[in-house]
């Protein structure tokens, strides 16, 4: 039987499975049902890839664990923190320094891996918050909205699926980063294969690691991947909550040691909201900033310049709290 011959309810049913299957592998590929349907509905078949990420960090139960297997993880995790906190976030979506589009490349390549979509529509989202922070308008609010909502319903809802081009211009003159944020699942599953080629290879020719190709895919990138994951999350839930507040913002942004820590600096949250442009968030020298120690390592060998300082009027302003 052709579509065509199908009841219509049927032909429609299919005709939206056709679409969101689609979409998981174009993320720019048009859905009518956009059109009409509300923003904030939560689109299932984007939580489906969410949810078995989780899911299979489960079968470390079945894999068991290496040293060789955790370390990979752990490795893999502070590279990919590093390349959304600096890149991703600094850098594509404040220009807090320059670089050259080479070193753009390689890093928006290093942000796609951890699976947070592509860095158009990472930082368009982002330029929206910074626009609406707690406001009318701001796609992850605790203040506005709850705080699951926050942490990880906004990015499932339909109204947020899209990429904002319109806030990103500067950007999307660049084709790789066009391709990249379109096909957002191409580097992730990619990266899976790699993964799991490492932990095979190391199976045949160093056995007494004790590692596999499955065991290293589901360390190195779906425990990987879900740490990531709540780490880049909870700042933009905890991080208007729990903390303290050197300035009076018009958001309720927070400072938080121990967020700064496990995300590399982003846990300056209410320095960042204070003055988004600078190239760290740690103003103070007591304010752990990973991610700007690494930046000024790469400045120092020309692969980044420019980084934006604060203002001296700034940091007075807020004085040595």
């Amino acid at each position: 039987m052709t579509e065509a011959a199908l009841p219509t309810p049927r032909r429609s049913r299919l005709r939206n499975l056709w679409t969101s299957l689609v979409r998981w592998l174009d993320s720019w590929a048009p859905d009518e049902r956009d059109a009409t349907r509300d923003p904030r509905e939560v689109d299932w078949p984007r939580v489906i890839p969410f949810l078995a990420i989780h899911a299979s960090c489960l079968l470390v139960l079945v894999v068991g664990w290496s040293w060789v297997a955790v370390g990979v993880a752990a490795a893999y995790y502070l590279v990919r923190m590093f390349a959304i906190t600096a890149f991703y976030h600094r850098y594509f979506s404040h220009r807090a320094f320059e670089t050259s589009r080479p070193v753009q490349l390689v890093f928006a390549v290093l942000g796609a891996t951890a699976v947070q979509r592509g860095p158009l529509w990472w930082a368009g989202h982002h330029r929206v918050h910074h626009g609406h922070s707690d406001r009318e308008g701001d796609v992850h609010s605790p203040v506005r909205d709850s705080f699951w909502f926050s942490h990880v319903g906004w990015f499932l809802t339909r109204g947020n699926f899209r990429t904002r081009l319109e806030h990103v211009r500067d950007l999307a003159r660049f084709p790789e980063l066009r391709f990249l944020d379109r096909f957002d699942v191409l580097v992730p599953l990619l990266s899976i294969g790699a993964l799991f080629g490492l932990g095979a290879a190391l199976q045949a020719v160093w056995p007494t690691l004790g590692t596999s190709g499955l065991q290293m895919a589901v360390w190195g990138f779906s425990v990987s991947t879900v740490a990531l994951y709540h780490g880049t999350f909870c700042i933009n839930s905890l991080a208007h909550r729990l903390g303290s507040r050197r300035y009076e913002t018009r958001d309720e942004s927070r400072n938080n040691l121990a967020l700064s820590l496990i995300t590399l600096g982003e846990g300056w949250h209410n320095n960042h909201h204070r003055y988004p442009a600078a190239a760290r968030q740690g103003f103070f020298w007591w304010e752990v900033d990973v991610s700007y120690y690494v930046l000024r390592a790469m400045a120092a060998v020309g692969l980044v310049w420019g980084l934006r300082p604060v203002p001296a009027s700034v940091r007075a302003e807020g004085g040595p709290k």
